[in-house]
Formats: structure tokens, C-alpha cells, sequence
């Protein structure tokens, strides 16, 4: 049976994570992607496209989508990247659009819902919210690649994150090489 992600992107920098993260699920599963207003202004500016994926889009204020019902079963939701707005309203339960209330209905149907924070540096609202929001089920994922797999490219930056992203929705990927280990 196929596999079916949410994939939410709001208004942070990091639509590149975004698009990564859709060029590898829409390739084998069902994915809805949700675009904040701010999220699609900040993609512009960062000269990202979101569009033209093998995906259903659904526009952030249509509360009455399937994906806003714990009866429409899907496998995870993604929030990627997640602004500190988005973090404060899933940890808060504050669900007044659809991004917020898909990650809800994930939190209380114990599934999957990963938030990839993109900020920095983080203030001790931020951090509780953090703390929030994995209490109540979710993982948080800030956007902070590793480098043991010795990047040479900003791609291979995004990928990293992007793979661990894909680690926690157990999607198989080539993203980037596994730490084998070190022999000093």
C-alpha cells in the first residue's frame, strides 16, 4: 500500500528543505503539501519553487480539507521548515489554519509530525515551545546539518537534513552516505 505524508512549509527561511523533502516523497507516495502565505513569499525570494510536484495542494486557510480530520488516515506530516510562529501554535494546540490543525490532528492521532525549526538563535520561548510540542508527540528536528559526511555543496547540506527527516518517516533513501564509524 502506498505511503501518505502531509508535508506543511511555513514562513521561515529554508524552502530548499522543503523542496528536497517533496522531490523524494512525491516520487513514491501520496504527499498533500500545505503553503503558508509567508512561506511562499519566502521561497520566491530565495528563488525556490514548491509547485509542479506530483502532489494535491491545499491552500492554508481551508479548514475543511480531508487531511483536517483524524478520520483521513495518512502515515506522518512533515513542517518544513517550521517558523517559531508555527512552533508556538502546534505546541499550544492553537490550530486556526490548516498546517496548525493537520499537525493537531497528527499530535492526537499519535502519528508521525516532525518540525524542522529554522531558527536561531533560540530564545527561552522558543526552547519551552520546543519542549511543548515534543511532550505532546511531535519531533523536532532543527535545520543543523552534520558534516562527517564532508560536504561539498549546499545541496549536500540540505540533504543531510532532509535524510534525517526521511530516517524518522522510515522512507528509504540514497540522500547521503551512513556513518560507518571512525578509526582514528
Amino acid at each position: 500500500m502506498k505511503k501518505e505524508y502531509v508535508v506543511g512549509v511555513t514562513g521561515a527561511s529554508g524552502a530548499c528543505y522543503a523542496r528536497r523533502l517533496l522531490e523524494v516523497l512525491c516520487r513514491d507516495a501520496d504527499v498533500h503539501v500545505i503553503i503558508s502565505d509567508v512561506a511562499a513569499k519566502i521561497a520566491t525570494h530565495e528563488d525556490v519553487s514548491l509547485e509542479g510536484f506530483n502532489a494535491t495542494y491545499h491552500h492554508n486557510d481551508k479548514l475543511f480539507a480531508s487531511i483536517a480530520s483524524g478520520s483521513h488516515r495518512y502515515d506522518g506530516m512533515v513542517v518544513i521548515p517550521c517558523s517559531a510562529k508555527t512552533l508556538a501554535a502546534i505546541a499550544t494546540g492553537y490550530a486556526d489554519n490548516l498546517i496548525t490543525r493537520t499537525a493537531d490532528v497528527c499530535l492526537k492521532e499519535n502519528r508521525k509530525c516532525i518540525l524542522v525549526t529554522r531558527e536561531m538563535p533560540l530564545s527561552k520561548i522558543h526552547l519551552k515551545n520546543m519542549l511543548a510540542a515534543e511532550e505532546a508527540g511531535a519531533t523536532i528536528m532543527p535545520a543543523s546539518p552534520g558534516f562527517y559526511h564532508k560536504p561539498k555543496t549546499i545541496d549536500d547540506l540540505v540533504d543531510m537534513v532532509v535524510a534525517r527527516v526521511l530516517d524518522h518517516l522510515d522512507v528509504e533513501h540514497d540522500l547521503i552516505q551512513r556513518w560507518s564509524g571512525y578509526d582514528a
